[in-house]
């Protein structure tokens, strides 16, 4: 009987240690490196931000500017948008009557209204690119060109949609609709891979931002399939019991969740190109380094252990803030 405490402590003590390797692995582990690093950009906060600021600038630019293109090309952009959604059904007949009322966006916004729109819309660019900088823990970038790259940058994902949905129209159902999922997975990879490069001001190299381009696009395709599920249900039923504004909730849903897979893609990128392993070796190829040569070194980690907390609120003293 004297010996079953001590048996018993043994077996707690044996079970800490077990824990304590478990936990120890899974620190060193990519999946749990990542992690930090989207606690360490605060993810939830900056994905609340950049659905907010998508709804309210992006999303009206695109209707907007859709509304001054030919026909064929707003059809294109609405395929696009309707496609990514998920909507169909009842949703799909709101969604286009948003794109639908061309001639009423025309008087009421004008050429000057939309010029003064692009810019207005480059606040969700800002918001992406502060993401970005946080997730490869860039120092902001100069003046130069920071009333130009945000315009720049929304004038070619229009292009980007309305090119993707010319295609989508082109290739139309059947066989046709598996070469559209391919070619829609490479051209949305290759957006994004672009997209990376162009909000770190081209201070990382264009082989390491590769995987950043596929994880962003693989994720942003998985949550668009799956909105096809849950997202016309959504639409129909807040706006039968809150009307318009039922619709933009559900689109701010929506909007969370792709935020969230672009920050995903953002946090993943660096954590794979700065690895020491081979997978760190095999991204970054010949070269050492992440960075352009001549750019400036990237900040330092945390200095104290990462909270969840951490995920909800701006950090003290952000430089990208």
């Amino acid at each position: 009987m004297v010996d079953e405490p001590k048996t018993e402590g043994a077996r707690m003590a044996g079970v800490r240690h077990r824990v304590e390797v478990v936990r120890d692995r899974a620190q060193r582990s990519l999946l749990w490196r990542v992690w930090e690093r989207m606690l360490e950009t605060e993810f939830i906060d900056r994905s609340v931000a950049l659905a907010g600021k998508a709804f309210v600038s992006f999303f009206p630019l695109v209707i907007v500017v859709a509304a001054f293109m030919p026909p064929r090309l707003r059809v294109s952009i609405l395929t696009t948008v309707t496609g990514r959604l998920g909507v169909r059904g009842d949703a799909l007949v709101i969604a286009k009557q948003a794109f639908t009322s061309t001639d009423d966006i025309r008087r009421a916004t004008g050429i000057l209204g939309l010029i003064m729109t692009l810019f207005f819309a480059s606040s969700f660019t800002t918001a992406l690119q502060r993401a970005y900088l946080r997730a490869w823990r860039r120092v902001p970038g100069g003046k130069v060109g920071a009333y130009t790259r945000g315009p720049a940058w929304l004038a070619g994902m229009i292009v980007y949609m309305a090119a993707l949905g010319g295609l989508r129209g082109v290739l139309g159902n059947g066989p046709g609709l598996g070469l559209f999922v391919v070619v829609s997975l490479i051209a949305t990879s290759a957006w994004w891979w672009f997209t990376a490069w162009f909000m770190l001001l081209g201070q990382v190299r264009w082989r390491v931002l590769i995987p950043t381009g596929l994880i962003t696009a693989v994720a942003m395709s998985a949550f668009a399939a799956s909105a096809t599920i849950w997202m016309p249900n959504v639409v129909t039923r807040n706006e039968a019991q809150f009307g318009f504004f039922g619709v933009a909730l559900a689109l701010v849903t929506w909007f969370s969740g792709a935020a969230t897979c672009i920050i995903v893609g953002a946090c993943a990128g660096p954590v794979l190109a700065e690895d020491s392993g081979p997978i760190g070796r095999f991204i970054r190829g010949r070269e050492p380094g992440v960075l352009v040569e001549g750019a400036a070194p990237s900040l330092g980690a945390p200095t104290r252990e990462l909270r969840l907390s951490d995920a909800f609120r701006p950090a003290e003293n952000d430089p990208s803030a």
